[in-house]
C-alpha cells in the first residue's frame, strides 16, 4: 500500500527505496560476480535438492539454452534429477486471452500452498513472430503468489513451439519436481484448439471459459473440449453470475455429446470467481476426486507411461532436426536452395528432397 492509500502493482512495491549508504561496492561486486559464476552440475543438483529457487532458475535456463555446449550438461543434469522426479501432480490450464488465467492461477496456487504443498507455476508467454521477443510479465500479475515462500513462478517464451508451451517445458517439470514442488501448474498461452502438447505432459487438463463471450457453440466442437477434464467458467461475480450459471448448463450439455473418456472420468463444469476467491476450493476437491479415481483404475500411471513414450519420440525428432540444420553442408546448400526457390528455379518439394538426400548421403 502506498502513502496515498492506493494499491500498487508488484513492479512498484520498492519504489522510492534507495540502497543504504553503508552498502560496500566491494560486497556489491562480489554478489555480481557470484551471480555470473557458472555452476557445475553437482552444485546445481545440490541446490535443486535443497529447494534453492536460484538453483532451479539457473537449471531451467540451462535446459532452455540453445548452445551446443549447454545441451550435454543439461542432459546430464536431467538424468541426475530423474530419481527425484515423477512425484507431483501436473495440472495444465488453458483458455483464451482475457479469460483470467493469471488471476485464477494465483488463487488456485494459494489454495495449495495454504494446504502445505509446494507449487511451481510454469507460465508461457507468446513470442512475437517479428522480434521473437516476449514480455514475460506473469509474475507481475500474481503479486501474492510470487511472494509465497512455497511457490515458484517461471515465465518462459513460447518461441516457435506449438501447443501453447515453451520448447523445454517438459524438462522444466522434471527440474521442479526434483526441487521438491509437488504441484506443477502449466499455464499455456491460450491458442484455441492446438493444446495437444500441454495435454501430453499433464495429469489433469483444465479449460477456463467466459460466460457471454459467444464461445458456447465452440464447446460443441471437437478438439480442446474433448481433452478437458474440467471446464471452469471464470469471472462468475457481480452481474455476470446469472450468465455464468447459464453457460455452465450449456457446456454440460455439450459434454454429453462426447464419447466416454478412457480414464472413466466424466468431465465436470464449475463456476468460479478468481478475483473474489470463490469456487476455487471446489475445483481443488474435484481434481482430488479425479486423481483418486484414475489412480484406483490404473489410468493415472498408464497416462504417465504414455507421456514418456510421447516425449521420447519428440526428443528424437528434435535431435534429428537440430543435427540436420547444424550440418555445415546443409547450411551452405540450404542458402542456395532458398535462392533458387526465390528465382523460381526449383520447387519447395524438389529442394527438400535434394537437401534430405544430401544429408543421408553423408551419414
Amino acid at each position: 500500500m502506498s502513502k496515498s492509500g492506493k494499491n500498487t502493482g508488484a513492479l512498484h512495491e520498492m519504489e522510492g527505496i534507495t540502497p543504504p549508504s553503508s552498502l560496500s561496492d566491494k560486497v556489491a561486486n562480489k554478489v555480481k560476480e557470484r551471480r555470473k559464476k557458472t555452476l557445475s552440475n553437482e552444485e546445481l543438483l545440490k541446490g535443486l535438492l535443497s529447494g534453492d529457487k536460484s538453483a532451479l532458475s539457473r537449471a531451467i535456463t540451462l535446459v532452455e539454452s540453445t548452445k551446443t555446449t549447454h545441451r550435454k550438461q543439461a542432459a546430464q543434469l536431467l538424468e541426475s534429477c530423474l530419481p527425484h522426479a515423477n512425484n507431483s501432480l501436473r495440472i495444465g490450464i488453458t483458455g483464451v486471452p482475457g479469460v483470467g488465467k493469471s488471476t485464477f492461477i494465483e488463487s488456485f496456487g494459494k489454495l495449495y500452498t495454504g494446504q502445505g504443498h509446494n507449487v511451481a507455476v510454469l507460465a508461457v508467454d507468446p513470442s512475437s513472430r517479428l522480434s521473437r521477443g516476449s514480455i514475460l510479465g506473469d509474475k507481475t500479475r500474481m503479486e501474492e503468489l510470487v511472494k509465497d515462500k512455497n511457490a515458484f513462478i517461471r515465465p518462459s517464451a513460447s518461441g516457435t513451439s506449438l501447443g501453447g508451451v515453451a520448447r523445454k517445458t517438459r524438462e522444466a517439470i522434471i527440474l521442479c519436481e526434483a526441487a521438491g514442488y509437488n504441484i506443477i501448474i502449466i499455464e499455456t498461452v491460450g491458442v484455441g484448439q492446438s493444446e495437444t502438447v500441454v495435454h501430453s505432459m499433464t495429469d489433469f487438463f483444465l479449460l477456463l471459459k467466459l460466460a457471454g463471450a459467444g464461445d458456447e457453440l465452440q464447446g460443441i466442437k471437437r478438439g480442446i473440449m474433448e481433452m478437458a477434464d474440467a471446464i471452469v467458467i471464470n469471472k462468475a461475480d457481480g452481474e455476470n453470475v446469472k450468465a455464468a450459471k447459464l453457460a455452465k448448463t450449456e457446456f454440460n450439455r455439450a459434454l454429453h455429446l462426447f464419447p466416454e473418456k478412457e480414464s472413466g472420468w466424466s468431465p465436470k463444469t464449475l463456476t468460479c470467481s478468481a478475483l473474489q476467491n470463490e469456487g476455487i476450493h471446489e475445483i481443488g476437491e474435484l481434481i482430488e476426486r479425479y486423481v483418486e479415481k484414475t489412480k484406483a483404475n490404473g489410468f493415472f500411471q498408464r497416462r504417465r507411461n504414455e507421456q514418456n513414450e510421447f516425449w521420447l519420440l519428440q526428443t528424437i525428432e528434435n535431435a534429428l532436426k537440430n543435427e540436420f540444420y547444424e550440418d555445415p553442408r546443409i547450411k551452405a546448400e540450404l542458402k542456395k536452395q532458398l535462392e533458387a526457390l526465390g528465382d523460381n528455379k526449383t520447387t519447395p518439394f524438389e529442394a527438400a528432397n535434394y537437401l534430405l538426400g544430401l544429408y543421408k548421403k553423408h551419414q
